[in-house]
């Protein structure tokens, strides 16, 4: 099976080039360009590129009731998007891999804002995707952040973790 995109995605490309703005250090610029996709997207738009877009849109965000408000609108287009759909995107591409991540994020911003009961909720739903995550670097990093988050919940941690993504205070 080939891993390569199945067509070009002037949208998903648009969000990968903000996506790396951000990450480069410009937040103010990539949320600006997030932002203005969201809205050619639409709330009813494509639900894979809401999913991506509030995904990452959450990561610049260092309030985190603000990034919690993207993860919601992430984790609900991720239960609209279809795997037909994702495949049509990128033929490896499997939805169930994007939950781990996806309550992951949000049992952090519970947790950040002192909601631990619902982060421990968030962190029961992440470990259950778990085994869909995959054996490199990257399932690596979120089994560690699971870790942290979790261990974080059971001391009643509302601090930044350092490894978290994002934009740093």
């Amino acid at each position: 099976m080939t891993t390569a995109p199945a067509a070009p995605d002037p949208t998903m490309e648009a969000i990968g080039r903000a996506v790396a703005e951000g990450r480069k250090g410009d937040v103010l610029s990539a949320r600006r360009k997030l932002l203005d996709l969201w809205t050619a997207i639409g709330v009813t738009g494509d639900p894979l590129h809401r999913c991506s877009l509030a995904h990452y849109l959450a990561d610049l965000y260092e309030d985190p009731a603000q990034a919690l408000a993207w993860n919601i609108r992430a984790l609900d287009a991720a239960d609209a998007t279809t795997e037909q759909r994702a495949q049509e995107h990128h033929a490896g591409l499997r939805i169930a891999g994007f939950y781990p991540s996806l309550h992951l994020n949000l049992a952090d911003d519970y947790r950040r804002l002192g909601s631990f009961d619902a982060a421990a909720e968030h962190l029961d739903a992440a470990g259950e995707h778990a085994p869909h995550l995959p054996r490199d670097a990257y399932g690596d990093s979120l089994r560690t952040a699971l870790h942290e988050v979790a261990e974080a919940v059971s001391r009643r941690d509302t601090g930044r973790r350092p490894s978290a993504p994002g934009p740093t205070a």
